[in-house]
């Protein structure tokens, strides 16, 4: 269920995936949502009209009142996921991978640097650590101290900086409570709480210009295929590095090409020394990356070339988006997962990145570090432990090969 939260501002926490054009379940927890307002969905930044709102008794309505348990409909197709709060354009929340909170403790194991924690926000859950530890006060004296310090112990609230794999979306908690205020879960348990202070709200409202618009071209899809024989595509690899994926994704580059095919393959290290050079490894610059590489192979595939890129991408709601943006292109996407486990990944190391990370060179490297999530309904899968290169691109082409066939025509 997504919640509401209107009046000042209005936030709406998404619980569950909603495809194009199916119905988000909603409930106005305070003031109220009408048919026309323009939403703002966050972090994607995804921005679609309030179409219809249905109750659940059937009847429709021009808008919803607190406490309402209702559904909408969006204007714009676009997809919603766990996680995600829509907002009124004019009064948007605060987007952030680094956070000032104040925390409350109460385990016994202390809140430690370095350690990684789940923090859950709304219907939000990413993996944060400690930054700095910048005040702490005994709950039991009160009394408090601001010498540098490593750990949170038992019934000790701190004033502490935290840093968060991917971006979250918050308020401050003396402003909407709700987008405020969290917990710390380690192992399932929730060990402690906290509220947030210190955000710098932005004003989002002129990220897109209104005098921008998308030019149709006059060459169509069905026309370019005709022409070259097959669909444009985007084939994603996603997998550990080391897996193979760069290896795999240029042989089967050169087997569709050996076919009279139109195909390009977007690897990581390449892009990252154009597109992306200004983009560094945070979780905020790591979903900047994908999102670039995403807005390049929707175009790629929509001038009828198969894209194949090789990225790490190691975070499902990533993914997820990538698939979104070439939805939202009529392109074909095609996840492909280059499976191999981390000792094999990291016995070949070809480039020498696990053994840097393991010697506390490299940081957040994927795999020791930092996580990585498998898919979970990946269109094709090779185990690249027990597959060869050949073995591999044959597995990738019997999934492939028909979703490039061009439609019949109907004429």
């Amino acid at each position: 269920m997504s919640i509401f939260r209107c009046g000042f501002a209005c936030r709406m926490f998404i619980d569950s995936m909603s495809a194009a054009s199916s119905p988000v379940e909603s409930r106005p927890e305070t003031g109220k949502l009408r048919v026309g307002d323009e939403l703002v969905f966050s972090p994607a930044n995804k921005a679609s009209k309030v179409q219809s709102i249905e109750e659940w008794d059937g009847a429709g309505d021009a808008e919803a009142l607190a406490g309402d348990s209702i559904g909408i409909t969006l204007s714009e197709q676009i997809f919603v996921e766990r996680g995600y709060v829509a907002s009124h354009q004019t009064d948007t929340p605060i987007e952030a991978n680094r956070i000032h909170a104040d925390v409350f403790w109460i385990v016994r194991e202390p809140m430690r640097s370095g350690r990684l924690y789940d923090l859950r926000l709304a219907t939000q859950e990413v993996k944060c650590e400690i930054v700095s530890i910048d005040q702490v006060m005994d709950s039991s004296s009160l009394e408090s101290t601001t010498d540098k310090r490593e750990q949170l112990e038992r019934n000790e609230v701190g004033r502490l900086t935290l840093q968060t794999r991917s971006p979250l979306v918050i308020d401050n908690h003396d402003r909407i409570p709700k987008l405020g205020r969290f917990v710390i879960v380690d192992d399932d348990q929730i060990c402690g709480g906290g509220t947030i202070f210190g955000g710098v709200y932005t004003d989002r409202t002129v990220a897109k210009s209104k005098n921008i618009f998308w030019v149709e071209g006059k060459i169509t899809a069905e026309a370019r295929a005709a022409r070259t024989g097959h669909r444009g595509a985007v084939v994603w690899f996603t997998g550990l590095s080391g897996a193979g994926k760069s290896t795999i994704a240029q042989a089967l580059e050169r087997e569709l090409f050996a076919r009279g095919m139109q195909t390009y393959v977007l690897d990581g290290d390449n892009i990252r020394h154009g597109l992306n050079s200004n983009l560094g490894f945070s979780p905020e610059d790591r979903v900047e990356n994908i999102r670039r590489v995403s807005e390049v192979a929707k175009l790629m595939a929509d001038s009828g070339v198969v894209a194949i890129t090789a990225f790490i991408s190691p975070y499902r709601m990533d993914r997820r988006r990538a698939r979104e943006i070439a939805l939202e292109g009529n392109a074909e996407f095609v996840e492909v997962f280059v499976d191999a486990p981390l000792e094999v990944c990291e016995a070949r190391d070809p480039k020498n990145l696990y053994k840097k990370a393991r010697a506390g060179e490299i940081r957040e490297f994927t795999g020791i570090d930092a996580p990585y999530e498998p898919p979970e309904d990946a269109e094709i899968i090779v185990h690249t432990d027990r597959q060869t290169v050949n073995e591999s691109v044959a597995t990738i082409l019997e999934g492939l090969l028909p979703r490039l066939e061009p439609e019949e025509s109907n004429e």
